[in-house]
């Protein structure tokens, strides 16, 4: 196994830790740590792409990683307007 590899798999465990802990309740959509574990996987996945590319593994992970910083920014929004009430 190379690092590319290894790194993929260390983000493959990042995304799978963040899909068991909101399934079993240890975190929510809203927690910052769920939306860190989401972005961290995609960056690593999208790193050992660099040394071994797929297209549709590429879109994928860009995509998550986009809604990802989508939905911790709206999560983010909706916690600093609650603040101010």
């Amino acid at each position: 196994m190379n690092v590319p590899d290894l790194v993929g798999l260390i983000g493959v465990a990042a995304y799978l830790s963040a899909y068991g802990l909101l399934q079993l309740g240890t975190l929510k959509v809203e927690d910052s740590r769920y939306a860190l574990l989401n972005a961290l996987g995609a960056l690593l996945i999208l790193y050992s792409l660099l040394f071994d590319f797929n297209l549709a593994s590429f879109v994928t992970q860009s995509a998550w990683l986009v809604l990802t910083a989508v939905g911790y920014i709206r999560s983010h929004i909706k916690r600093s307007q609650a603040a101010q009430s």
